[in-house]
């Protein structure tokens, strides 16, 4: 089924909502889920938002084309409408985005007109619970111009207790090293609207189990691609290893198509690779 919105859902009801109904959601790999497309055409982008995000995340400022994950937080709203609804089989608290992949096959217009499509498309089995995958997609007229697919992991049934052990970087070169203000989640919350409480102070982090705020796992890898650089026409991967503490210190390394973050005691926060596409 598909539903054509005609405005970008608001976050915060939705949070709301998917913060209640997980309290009733048993997750399962084989647990059926919504096959719901939605469809947001005539989209704009809010350049005085654009602007707030490149700042934040570290891109050039004032460019025609969208930062390469600019897309995802245009979409988020929608997936957000999808992993919020009562039929959506994993709880919204405690869902962790574990990777994205990511195709541009050619910059976007950040003044230009774009359609939005958002869909679930399948769970899957994971050793420490149950996957997600969502699928966005970006048209200009009837070609799709960026897609990716996100997934994200609710954790029940056989997850070991305890932290995993920390995973430790590869041989990398570093390239530079960023001092993280206390306010970096606050300051990506208003430029995408991602106000997940686990971001944003201290105290509401302790309530999720983390002795500080953690910084976005898609600030992270925006930050990482605005350092590397991207072809207009590209293939960006990247996984989520451990989340990183705010206020803290990184690590940021390259080499060739391939990057990472670490983190104290060569600690692994980010893996990730840029892939030119030919045409």
């Amino acid at each position: 089924m598909t539903v054509v919105l005609t405005q970008s859902p608001a976050l915060v009801p939705l949070f709301a909502r998917g913060a209640l109904l997980s309290a009733v959601k048993r997750p399962r790999p084989d647990a059926e889920f919504p096959r719901t497309r939605l469809v947001l055409p005539g989209l704009r982008v809010d350049l005085a938002r654009l602007a707030a995000y490149e700042r934040v995340c570290g891109f050039a400022t004032g460019d025609d084309a969208l930062p390469v994950t600019y897309p995802h937080v245009l979409g988020f709203p929608l997936a957000m409408r999808l992993m919020s609804a009562r039929d959506f089989p994993l709880p919204l608290l405690g869902l962790v985005h574990t990777s994205i992949a990511i195709t541009r096959h050619r910059a976007l217009s950040a003044t230009g007109e774009h359609e939005l499509t958002v869909y679930v498309d399948g769970l899957a089995p994971h050793r420490r619970g149950t996957e997600a995958g969502v699928v966005t997609e970006v048209r200009a007229g009837d070609e799709v111009v960026w897609e990716s697919r996100s997934t994200y992991l609710a954790r029940h049934g056989s997850t070991s207790g305890g932290s995993a052990p920390a995973e430790k970087g590869t041989s990398l070169p570093s390239v530079a090293e960023w001092r993280l203000a206390g306010d970096v989640g606050r300051r990506y919350a208003a430029a995408s609207g991602d106000r997940n409480p686990i971001h944003l102070h201290p105290l509401t982090a302790r309530l999720f189990g983390f002795p500080r705020a953690i910084a976005h796992g898609m600030w992270t890898v925006a930050r990482c691609l605005a350092a590397h650089g991207v072809p207009q026409a590209a293939l960006v991967r990247a996984e989520f290893r451990a989340p990183v503490l705010l206020p803290g210190a990184v690590t940021y390394a390259a080499r060739g198509e391939r990057f990472e973050l670490r983190g104290g005691g060569d600690r692994l926060h980010l893996t990730g690779s840029v892939y030119p596409l030919t045409p």
